[in-house]
């Protein structure tokens, strides 16, 4: 007579559901959002010219744009990855339409000088923001389609002109805008999805040289707006144009200089306080944190988000499948270049080209884009102990997952 052999308990639902999740990452960002709560609210509740006298109205604004970026952040989580790898020609096309029509009549809004902007209704979305996850899927389905067909372990060359032309279409539109912030966070992207997907080193410097030709070529046609050349002459040296160009940085480093190590505290930067410092509480946010939370809670913020990437350099290199580890990679890139970015233009040491602090500055479009790639980790991390079926082709391994760290 066989033995009874006893099931292993059965795990209660509850704890079923949340099983697999990176709570080091929701730790992480949820601190960034709270953070970001905080700095939107100081940064506002002063200004009657923004707010018409209510003090709250932004940070009421901001609550209502993380509970929605949180559910479609929520909704991609749930989603399996591999049914969001489906999905990824519908995502880049969509983010293709949008960008398209910021550029028909009566849609298609100016603000801050770059027509990136659909007015609908009572609401105004920034379709560059949704390119950003358009692309990381868009490249990420080219390279593992491409790469799991031929029944190969890397990168071809062939590969690249494809994966190049994906990152191209979007990247075009954005500059007609001109949108020189989500450009430069755009390339980034590519860089690092081509880097781990283990491009060759002479193609790498060829994409260089040719990001410097489009530059120069910009420069010299007009595409890009006079007040752009303006910014980029500033940051070289403020004092150039100090109530124009140069007025942003130097009210930036004169918020983050009056800090000190612990700040002025909450609601109490003399420079926030008074709006000295423009658009504080989307581009210049960092300086809110610098002022107020001194040098330990701007180091705090730094710290946060190195918390996010590293998690997402980890999911990447644990990701069972190609299309997981690019994204994952893609979206790292993402976050960590346009974090770079902002913090840098703060300090001084970036031209000022408008771009959000991921989790923290105040935008609904940025906000939703953003939640939903945090779903998208959150979702690889789900399945990233999923065993390979049988008959499914090899296990494709990239530079990421060959190196060590």
């Amino acid at each position: 007579m066989s033995a009874l052999v006893t099931p292993p308990p059965r795990r209660p639902r509850g704890l079923r559901a949340w099983a697999g999740t990176d709570w080091w990452l929701i730790g992480a960002v949820g601190a960034l959002l709270v953070v970001g709560s905080l700095l939107v609210w100081s940064a506002t509740q002063s200004r009657e010219d923004l707010t018409g006298g209510d003090g709250t109205a932004y940070l009421q604004r901001h609550g209502v744009n993380i509970a929605i970026g949180a559910v479609l952040g929520w909704l991609v989580a749930r989603t399996d990855h591999r049914q969001i790898r489906l999905w990824a020609p519908i995502i880049y096309t969509g983010s293709i339409v949008g960008l398209l029509c910021v550029f028909i009549p009566g849609v298609g809004a100016t603000i801050n000088g770059s027509h990136s902007w659909l007015l609908l209704g009572g609401l105004s979305l920034q379709p560059a923001e949704f390119a950003k996850l358009g692309v990381v899927c868009g490249m990420a389905l080219v390279l593992a389609e491409r790469t799991e067909a031929g029944l190969r372990t890397g990168m071809k060359d062939s590969d690249l002109l494809p994966v190049l032309g994906i990152a191209a279409v979007p990247a075009l539109l954005i500059l007609g805008q001109p949108d020189l912030g989500t450009l430069m966070v755009m390339t980034a992207i590519v860089v690092g999805v081509l880097a781990m997907a283990g491009t060759r080193r002479r193609w790498m410097l060829a994409l260089a040289a040719g990001a410097v030709t489009v530059v120069a070529v910009a420069i010299t046609t007009g595409v890009l707006k006079e007040y752009q050349l303006l910014r980029f002459q500033a940051f070289t040296d403020p004092s150039l144009d100090p109530r124009g160009a140069g007025y942003n940085t130097i009210q930036a480093r004169i918020a983050i200089g009056n800090g000190g190590v612990t700040g002025q505290g909450l609601f109490h930067g003399s420079q926030t306080q008074a709006g000295f410092v423009p658009e504080q509480h989307t581009d210049f946010v960092f300086t809110v944190a610098g002022e107020e939370l001194g040098l330990l809670g701007a180091g705090a913020i730094i710290v946060l988000v190195a918390i996010v990437l590293w998690r997402a350099l980890l999911i990447a290199r644990r990701s069972a499948d190609l299309f997981g580890q690019l994204a994952a990679v893609g979206v790292c890139c993402w976050f960590g270049f346009q974090a770079f970015q902002n913090i840098g233009m703060c300090l001084g040491i970036m031209p000022v080209t408008g771009v959000p602090l991921p989790l923290v500055s105040y935008g609904g479009t940025s906000m939703f884009a953003t939640l939903m790639a945090v779903g998208l980790l959150l979702s690889i991390h789900r399945r990233s102990g999923a065993v390979r079926p049988s008959g499914s082709g090899p296990v494709v391994r990239t530079r990421l997952e060959r190196s060590r760290f």
